[in-house]
């Protein structure tokens, strides 16, 4: 195994971090942000507001977006088995 195919390895695994992270931090991102404005507006500064939307968000993204992750991650996986199976002893 050479380290370029060691670095596409890596990175497509990286990617697959970023993409499989990012329905859930932009979802949380945004509600906090909302959040945020609301708690400016009316000036209350309760910390515990933020919590159950930001779960009930990210709980739903989950939820919407859930059999893409899995697929994702299934082609990956199907991927990496494929390159196991080509490596030259």
């Amino acid at each position: 195994m050479t380290l370029d195919i060691v670095l596409e390895i890596f990175t497509g695994a990286i990617w697959l971090a970023f993409k499989l992270c990012a329905p859930m931090l932009i979802t949380a991102m945004v509600i906090g942000l909302v959040i945020a404005i609301l708690q400016a507006a009316t000036q209350v500064q309760e910390q515990t507001m933020t919590f159950a939307p930001k779960a009930i968000g990210i709980t739903l993204s989950l939820l919407a977006l859930g059999p893409w992750m899995i697929s994702e991650s299934i082609d990956f996986l199907n991927m990496m088995f494929d390159r196991i199976a080509s490596l030259e002893l």
